[in-house]
């Protein structure tokens, strides 16, 4: 099964069949509970599970659940996306079980889409939160976040904390699982942005370590217009890490459908626009490039033909 996904809102919805949950900056999780184990998948249906393990605990909760929700890291109390980059792709259990003590994670499960082999998925919203909170998750690795009935208020409080943004969503929604709905409507915040990667140009002084990607952004004619050179947050491992996700994906020629400035050009290397990440911006300058982005990490839980949905959605 896939997510229901929200759409992005023109305005926050008010009105008694409204509620309102914090955006949470993290990784979309489905959490599948069978016969005492556990399986956490991406939004793109990838086994995430041993990246996780203080989450294994969900299995001894109940015998059959399937959760919704997000996997955030906390940094200085505050959901951080760069926290969690590190432990997303992670598929050794040495490594991930060490993560996990210095570097912890929480899942927020705001939906229960199955409960002791049946589907409740058909159900609207507000009987499928009942059974949720009737459940009583709350340890210190998962919880059930509260809802909230004034948006506006929300929004405002969520801006003043340095969160992500909210979620609107229908009382009455059924779950529609794997599309993007207008009874789930998001308010973000942040100026961050998913976008791809199609080049990446070496550090000043060196000819194979990277010290910038050229990331896209949808050109609303299914190609990739260009958004800018992004170096901030690439040292280090970072970089190493990315550079060698992009070695196997070389190219001719520029992937974006407009023209690339020659001083941030020269000396790439093209690549293959499969690779998404996550940059944090000052908005987008009067030429559309993004003004002084930072790199935060690899959205592995994100694919291309994602952008160009939301995009086109």
């Amino acid at each position: 099964m896939q997510p229901m996904l929200a759409s992005v809102a023109d305005g926050i919805p008010s009105g008694p069949e409204w509620v309102h949950e914090v955006k949470w900056d993290g990784m979309r999780v489905l959490a599948d509970v069978r016969d005492g184990r556990l399986v956490l998948s991406s939004r793109t249906g990838r086994d995430v599970s041993v990246s996780f393990p203080e989450l294994q605990g969900l299995a001894e909760t109940y015998d059959d659940l399937l959760l919704d929700g997000e996997v955030v890291a906390l940094d200085g109390g505050l959901p951080s996306f760069a926290a969690l980059a590190e432990r997303m792709h992670v598929s050794s259990p040495r490594r991930a079980a060490r993560l996990a003590s210095t570097r912890p994670v929480t899942f927020m499960a705001f939906d229960l889409l199955r409960l002791f082999g049946s589907d409740l998925t058909g159900q609207p919203w507000s009987s499928r939160r009942e059974l949720l909170e009737r459940l009583e998750l709350d340890s210190s690795a998962w919880q059930v976040p509260p809802v909230y009935e004034d948006g506006a208020e929300l929004y405002e409080a969520t801006r003043d904390q340095g969160l992500e943004g909210i979620v609107s969503k229908r009382r009455s929604s059924p779950y529609a699982a794997g599309r993007r709905s207008a009874d789930w409507r998001k308010s973000p915040h942040r100026a961050t942005l998913s976008v791809v990667v199609g080049g990446w140009r070496p550090e000043t002084g060196t000819t194979n370590r990277m010290g910038a990607v050229l990331v896209g952004t949808p050109d609303g004619r299914g190609g990739w217009a260009y958004a800018g050179r992004v170096g901030a947050g690439l040292a280090g491992t970072a970089g190493a890490r990315l550079g060698a996700l992009l070695a196997s994906s070389r190219r001719d020629r520029s992937p974006f459908s407009t023209d690339v400035p020659r001083e941030d050009a020269a000396g790439a290397t093209w690549v293959e626009p499969r690779v998404v990440v996550e940059v944090q911006s000052l908005g987008r300058g009067s030429t559309g490039k993004l003004r002084q982005p930072a790199y935060l990490g690899l959205r592995t839980d994100l694919t291309p033909d994602d952008l160009h949905e939301v995009s086109d959605g």
